[in-house]
Formats: structure tokens, C-alpha cells, sequence
């Protein structure tokens, strides 16, 4: 197998090896981003999902863990609140771009190693090449385009993913948001 993989990497043209190796390199950020957000926004999410549920057990101050913890407001102003959800909202989402960059970009990347393999190997070529001569290069070629969009499915999966978690701790934020707003809380 690792006979194969050499072989390969040894026919291989200069800029398909160089967009092997971008490639590469965004589908470790992506898989790092996703890993260490994933597990960030769980652990604040259950800690929102405690804070809300406390507060429909009746309870009238925010959990001590909660984001809104350093945010509370005597007289229950809404709006005060409001710049604690923004702060949340940027907090959730930080890393969210570069998956959403790296899930857009990678196909191109893969798209011009393709384009790029396929002209070098045509300049190659002489008068009368055969189908024979012309499919190992292309499909040397196109192993360019499949790379990047392996690369692009999971980052774009990971993303809306992420996303959503984010949402649902945001909603278990403007929930707690609610509960102090009330009218009978003490906040």
C-alpha cells in the first residue's frame, strides 16, 4: 500500500504535491477547530441548560457559572442585556469563519491543482498520443479536485454543526434574559 502511495507521490507534479499539502493543512485546522469548539460549547451549553432550568424551578438569580453571571442588572433593564448577548454571540462563534473559509476555498484549491496537472501534462504530450498515454495523467490530475472537496464536506458539516450549538446556547441565554426581564423577578 505504502508502495503505491510513493510511487504515486513520486510521479506527482510539483503544484499537485503543493496542493496536496495546503489541503492537508486545512483539514487539520478543521478537524483541531471543530474538536476544541465542539467540546468548548458543550460544556457552556450544559451550564446554560442548569442555569435556565433553575430559573423555571423558580429560582431568581443566575447560576453562578453562567455567562450572564457577571452581567446582572438590579432593575431588569432589557436592553442592558443586550451587550451580554452580543459578548456570548462573539464568544460562540469565534472559529466559525475558518471553517466557513476552508469549506469555500478548498475546492478551488483542489480545482486549480487539477487544471494546473492537466495543462503541465498536455505539454508534455507529442502528435499521436494515445487514450492510454493521456488517463494516467488525468486522473493524476483530478486526484487534486477530489482532495479538496473531501476536505470541504466535513468543514462545512463541522460548521453548521458548530453553528448550531451556538444557537442553542444563545437561546438558552436570551431565555435567562427573559426570566430576569420579567416583571416579577428580582434579578
Amino acid at each position: 500500500m505504502f508502495d503505491v502511495l510513493f510511487d504515486w507521490l513520486d510521479k506527482s507534479t510539483a503544484i499537485t504535491l503543493v496542493v496536496i499539502a495546503v489541503l492537508t493543512i486545512y483539514f487539520l485546522i478543521t478537524v483541531w477547530v471543530f474538536v476544541y469548539k465542539f467540546l468548548f460549547l458543550r460544556k457552556w451549553m450544559l451550564i446554560e441548560k442548569q442555569s435556565t432550568n433553575a430559573f423555571l424551578r423558580g429560582e431568581t438569580n443566575v447560576d453562578r457559572n453562567s455567562f450572564l453571571y457577571n452581567c446582572r442588572n438590579k432593575n431588569g433593564i432589557a436592553s442592558f442585556y443586550d451587550g451580554c448577548l452580543e459578548a456570548a454571540t462573539k464568544e460562540a462563534t469565534i472559529g466559525l469563519t475558518i471553517l466557513s473559509i476552508i469549506a469555500s476555498t478548498s475546492p478551488f484549491i483542489g480545482l486549480f491543482g487539477t487544471v494546473v496537472g492537466i495543462l503541465e501534462s498536455f505539454s508534455t504530450f507529442k502528435e499521436g498520443v494515445t487514450l492510454s498515454a493521456v488517463a494516467p495523467a488525468i486522473s493524476e490530475a483530478l486526484i487534486a479536485t477530489a482532495f479538496g472537496i473531501l476536505v470541504a464536506i466535513p468543514a462545512y458539516s463541522f460548521h453548521l454543526i458548530l453553528k448550531r450549538k451556538a444557537f442553542e446556547i444563545m437561546t438558552y441565554l436570551k431565555m435567562q434574559v427573559n426570566f430576569l426581564t420579567s416583571p416579577k423577578s428580582d434579578g
